[in-house]
Formats: structure tokens, sequence, C-alpha cells
């Protein structure tokens, strides 16, 4: 069996929004290829087959003018945008000079139609049309000799070579010129808003000082092994992702996060590839290869979000392709059809019709805006340090009508402090939280860990080799033997599955009960507080249209009930068991299938099963957390729930400005596909027509990636 890879690809020399869609068509029709996306947009390939080669090839044989290379980084990039300027200028020399021989054929227009210069119009007309046309020209005839006939480039030149037939000289001169303009300005909308996207992508660190026996050595960030240590001097990006050794400094965080919070870093703590040192020299050893690092891990993800299209993209390609020639067969039946039905029609005057239909007929402004506008939206969202990972999901967020939240460490700060000790049976405190601590020794858990250091505040220690048979209780605590007892610690449901005897079951935090050879010996509770930003999460989700909020926990009744009653939400399920939760999460859907689409929040690694079931998995917090960013398919950089709310509000703009496009290229072609079969519209204006739109639908793509969304 033939191993699949997946791979992305630098394109080159792709100027048509039509040609990427046919590149993709045919490779997603090739032997081999699993999935083939080319995103225009951002000049990748995206790959998925088992012999990449062949795919290669196959793209060589459908455009051969395309060049495929492996992805750019760095001076290769920067010489690509080189290469594009210097060809841009070129371009506008050329058209300059077809411009003032066209002016000067319109100036004396009148005088060549006359003898004895009636000749001299025509070389005139045909140097000007050459100059501006030229590289159409040789665009049509590579596609006729590759047997297709609905390029853009083909329809332009039949238009023009149409109006040249029927002796409408300034005409055919002008619409080449101005489609000519057009789509220059039409590429420098495009390169603009890439080199936009560019930006977004700087983050990336390109060098690394590697600290070696020889001294400090400047190398790539790919090039330096887990275990060696590096130097990151102040104002520089932190290469590698890693653990400080030696130095003081703040960390700026937020290419990666959104947030220019900058973060105190001491020797032991983690400093991620990406972020800025922005005080003092740091010496970090590196954790993580270059390729596992955060800012590697982020920049895959955004640069590979154009994978995974939304339907609405899907259906206008698919449009595209029939579009055309169902325009095309319009135009040829105006041109026939009406002269040999219509006494004393002229066949010059439906054959110009149907020239200005050919005009109007190509699909740029949709082919290229509408994908440009999805992936600004993604660009714009990674800036603010929310990861959406495909067109698609940008689709389902801005339909979401139901939120479901976790509690602790989404809606909460998860940051546990022990409030009260209430003891039973004779027992004391210390003794109960000694006890308590010795269970939770080894735990994970934010509760257990709270436990043992209200413990350790109290000067209370643990020989842990009293401690032994440590036991996990699913949902429901811990159990243990420490010196001789067997001590579990956990909530209510516990103690019911146990039978021990207890007198209170409801409280208004989370609580630890602590039961000692099956004797109730008291129990803990503890505090846990709202995020600041909670209830304005909670407040801006309302407002975009969210009409239903819903919290699920495994914490009991009244610390859920009062969580809830804080943040007004709508409904909350407490006491649940991790399948609970994926229970209660497919009721949930099921209320709901009528009422758009369902979005969960969790921390990405406990909620695995329900971030997969949801419409929309969000995974909140997420720095530095490899699982997570797997898991969902929106990820919070940051742990705060606000993010969730400028996540929905980002995704209903972008899908805003996306079916502006749709209704502007839709209504401005459609009047001028009527005003051309009436014969109330020229080809100028029907250039123009087409062009401007293109042009306006891309400077309107270009407000997803600009604007802002707090």
């Amino acid at each position: 069996m033939e191993t699949v890879q997946e791979k992305r690809f630098r394109v080159q020399n792709l100027d048509c929004a039509a040609c990427a869609a046919k590149i993709e068509r045919e490779l997603q029709n090739t032997e081999g290829v699993e999935a083939a996306v080319v995103d225009f947009a951002n000049l990748t390939l995206h790959l998925r087959a088992a012999d990449i080669s062949k795919a290669l090839a196959a793209v060589a044989r459908i455009e051969p003018d395309v060049k495929i290379e492996s992805t750019l980084q760095g001076s290769k990039a920067d010489d690509h945008e080189s290469t594009e300027a210097g060809n841009f200028r070129k371009q506008v020399g050329i058209i300059v000079i077809a411009g003032i021989i066209f002016a000067i054929h319109l100036f004396f227009e009148d005088q060549l139609h006359q003898r004895p210069w009636a000749w001299v119009e025509y070389p005139i007309v045909i140097a000007a049309y050459l100059l501006a046309g030229w590289s159409v020209l040789i665009g049509a005839l590579r596609t006729l000799r590759r047997g297709q006939f609905f390029d853009e480039n083909v329809l332009m030149v039949i238009a023009t070579t149409g109006a040249m037939a029927i002796h409408a000289l300034s005409e055919a001169v002008g619409v080449m010129l101005f489609f000519k303009v057009g789509e220059l300005l039409q590429d420098m909308a495009v390169s603009k808003s890439r080199r936009s996207v560019r930006g977004l992508l700087a983050a990336r660190p390109n060098r690394a000082l590697l600290k070696t026996e020889g001294g400090l050595k400047e190398t790539t960030p790919e090039k330096v092994k887990v275990g060696e240590i590096i130097l990151v001097k102040p104002g520089e990006k932190v290469a590698l992702d890693g653990t400080v050794i030696e130095g003081v400094s703040q960390v700026d965080t937020s290419p990666l996060t959104g947030e220019p919070v900058p973060v105190q870093t001491r020797p032991g703590d983690t400093v991620l590839a990406g972020s800025i040192n922005a005080a003092s020299a740091l010496t970090v050893r590196v954790t993580k290869p270059f390729e596992a690092s955060s800012i590697a891990r982020v920049l895959e993800l955004v640069e590979s979000a154009a994978a995974r299209k939304a339907a609405t993209e899907k259906f206008i390609t698919t449009f595209a392709r029939y579009y055309t020639p169902v325009v095309v067969a319009i135009a040829a039946a105006i041109a026939l059809v009406p002269p040999l039905l219509i006494n004393d029609a002229q066949f010059s005057t439906w054959i110009y019709r149907a020239l200005v239909l050919l005009v109007i007929s190509c699909p740029c402004a949709l082919v290229v805006s509408i994908p440009l506008g999805y992936f600004g939206g993604i660009g714009r969202a990674s800036r603010s340090g929310i990861l959406i990972k495909g067109s698609m999901f940008i689709d389902a967020l801005s339909k979401v009508k139901t939120v479901v939240f976790d509690k602790t460490g989404t809606l909460t700060r998860g940051v546990f402090t022990v409030d009260r000790v209430v003891t039973d049976n004779g027992f004391s405190s210390d003794q109960l939280l000694q006890m308590a601590a010795a269970v939770e020794l080894h735990s994970d858990h934010p509760i257990g860990k709270s436990i043992v250091e209200a413990m350790k505040s109290k000067g209370l220690t643990i020989d842990e080799s009293l401690v032994s048979d440590h036991v996990a209780i699913p949902g429901k605590g811990v159990k243990a033997v420490f010196d001789g007892k067997s001590i579990a610690v956990g909530n209510d449901a516990l103690l019911h599955e146990r039978q021990i005897d207890h007198g209170q079951c409801d409280f208004d935090s989370t609580v630890a009960h602590v039961v000692v050879d099956d004797q109730y010996a008291g129990y803990i509770l503890i505090g846990d507080q709202l995020k600041p930003d909670a209830k304005l999460a909670v407040e801006r989700l309302r407002s975009d249209g969210v009409s239903k909020l819903v919290m699920l926990t495994g914490d009991n009744a009244c610390a859920a009930a009062s969580v809830a009653k804080a943040l007004n939400l709508d409904q909350f399920y407490a006491e649940l068991l991790p399948e609970d939760k994926v229970r209660i999460f497919e009721q949930i859907l099921a209320e709901t299938k009528e009422d758009g689409k369902v979005a969960f929040v969790g921390d990405g690694i406990n909620d695995a099963p329900v971030l997969a079931r949801a419409d929309v998995g969000v995974a909140m917090g997420a720095l530095g957390s490899d699982a997570a960013i797997e898991t969902a398919d929106v990820v919070l950089m940051t742990d705060a729930p606000a993010k969730m709310a400028e996540a929905v509000s980002l995704a209903k703009h972008t899908r805003r400005i996306v079916w502006q496009n749709i209704a502007l290229a839709f209504s401005v072609k459609g009047v001028f596909i009527f005003l051309g079969v009436v014969g109330m519209a020229t080809m100028w204006e029907a250039v123009f027509a087409d062009m401007g739109t293109a042009l306006l639908a891309l400077l309107n793509a270009t407000r997803a990636l600009r604007e802002s969304y707090d």
C-alpha cells in the first residue's frame, strides 16, 4: 500500500484565478491524488497524494507556464517579490506607450478616415493593440493549443478582433488597453493583500544565536537541536521553544496571542518561539525542534487554512466553470439568430451586442475576491491570537446560535485556593488537610494541587514513603493508603457510592469530602474566581446573535448555579463525568439542530470528545499546547473567553463581506448582460463594469484583513 504524503508548495506565474480553479479541478481528477487545493489568494498548492512527483508533473501538463517550488522563506520570498515588482514596472511602461499611440489615434481619428491617410489608421491601431494585448494574445494561443475555449484571454481576443472585423477599431484597442490596465490594478490589489498576509507571518524567526565552545554562532532555527543552548538578545525574536536557564526579562507574546502584554520571565520559565525579548538577554535551553515549536505550528495552521474551503467558495468555483460557457452560448445566439429571423436586422449590430456579452463574461470578480475575503478574515484572526483552521469554520462560526462552555479554566480562572476546612468525627483541621494532601500529592488536577499548596502554607509536611496504593476514581475523586489508613477524597457522588453518612450535600463552591477508613472526616471548601472578561464575553455573544449559552461542569450543582447566575447563562449541567458531557452535548445538538450551529469552548485536552463532536470546537488557552491545536477547529491562544466573542464577530463580518461581493458581481454582470442584449451597453462600458466590479470586490475583500473587531 502506497504511503500518502501531504505537502504544500509555492506557485509562480499564476496570474489567473480561473486557471487556479482549473489546476485544482484537474489535479483532483488525477489518479493517486487524494486532495488538491490551489489557493490563488496566497499562491500556494496544498497536495495530498501517493505520488507527489506525478501530481506536480500533472500541473506542468495542465499549465506549462506555472512553476511549482517548495514553500518560500526568507530571502527567496524577497527575491520573488522583487521579480514581481520588476515585471509590474515593465508592464506599466508598455501600457503607457500603447496608451500614447492610442491617444494619437483618437486625436487624429477623423483625419485618418479621409483619403489619402486612411491606410495609416490600421498600422497605428495594430501597434497599440499588440503592445497592450501581446500577453493576452500569447495566453489565448496557449489556451487554444490545449483545446480549451473559455479562458478570459480567449474571450477578450475574440471580442476585440470581432470589433475590428466590424470596423470598431477604437473600441477594440480601448477595450484591450483598459482590460490590461484593469488586470494590472487587480494584480496590485491582490499583491498588496498577499504582502499583508505575509506580514502576519513575519513572526517567524529566521536566525538563532547558538552557544558553542568557540563562542556564539549564528545559524537558522531549523539547524538547532533539542538540548542546545541559544542566546536571545534584547529586541530579538525567540528562535525556538525552550527553558530559560539564565537572565530575567520581559517577553512580548503578542505575535502568538495578539495581546501586547509583556510577561515576566525568569530562570526555569518557558519561552516560546516567535515571542520577542523586550528587555535583557536570555540564555535558553531548546526543548523542541523548530518544526515542532509554537510559532511553526501556528504558521503551518494559518497557511494550511486555505485547504479547508467553505461551501460558498466551492460553489463559486463550480459556478464559474459553467457560467462563462453559458454566456458565450448566449452571445453566439445573439450574434446569429436575430439577423436570421428579424427583417432588416444587421449582422454588425447583433455581433456588436454579442461582443459586449463576451467582455462581461469573465467571472474574476467572484473567483478572486471571495477566497481573498475568507483568507483575509483568517489572517486578521491570527493577528488577534485566534487560529481558524479554514474558511469552512468561518461559515460555521457565523451561524453559531448556541455556545456551550466548560466551566473550570474556561469561564473561571481555574486557580483554586482552599477557603475553609470543616472537620467531623473528632478529626482536627491540620489532620484533615494533611491526609487529603497525602492522597492528592501526585495529582495533576488543579483542586488536588490547591490542597497540597494549602498544607505546605501551614508548614505541614508528608513522608511520601507512607503513601501507597494511589487510585484515581474517574469523575468522583481519588483514594490512597496513608500511614496505614485508607483515605478517599472526592465529591458528593463518591460519598453516596460508598454509602458514607454525611450532613450537607449542597455547597456554593467546589468541595472535596474526606473519608478515612470509611468514616466521614469532614470537607474542604475550595474557591475559584470568574475570569475578568467572562461576563463581557457573554454580553458580546448575545449582541452577536447567539441565543443560547450553556455550561457543562463536573463541579457540584450549587457551585455551578452560582457561576451560571453571575453570568446570566441560559442553562447549566453539573456533576458530569467525562462521558456525561458527551451525552449531554449530544442532547443539546439534537434540541438545537434546527436553530443554527453549536460551538463548544473547552481546554482542548480533557474535553477532546466534545470538541470533536461540536459543529465548531474551540480550544481556549492553547498557547504552547500541541494537543489543543490538534483537536479543535478554532484555537484561542489566550485563556480569555472574550476571544470567543471576537471570533464570532469576525466570522460574521467576513461572511458579510463575501456575500457583498457575490451580490455586487451578480448584480453588475446581470445588468450588463441585459443591457448588452437590448443594445444599451457599449464594449467600453462593459470592460469598465467588468474590471471595476473586480477591483471593488477586491478592495472590499481586503477589509476582512484590515479591520478590527474589538
